[in-house]
């Protein structure tokens, strides 16, 4: 498994993908804001979304893993 981590803290703004998704490497999952902007997250790899471990409106920290991929 592989896991799609934040890459700095914000709110989860928007959730883009759930359970059962296919994400190619590069395709956005997550859309985080922080300090009145919206920072996209991508999936760095293929695979079929697992586990989706946030919710919009959420606050996450740097490092969190938000998506669970395999």
């Amino acid at each position: 498994m592989n896991e799609i981590i934040a890459s700095m803290a914000g709110s989860v703004w928007k959730v883009l993908v759930q359970v059962g998704d296919q994400v190619e490497e590069g395709q956005d999952v997550v859309i985080l804001e922080s300090m009145k902007m919206e920072i996209p997250i991508a999936a760095e790899f293929d695979g079929t979304v697992k586990e989706v471990k946030v919710a919009e409106g959420e606050f996450v920290n740097e490092g969190d893993v938000i998506v669970v991929v395999e």
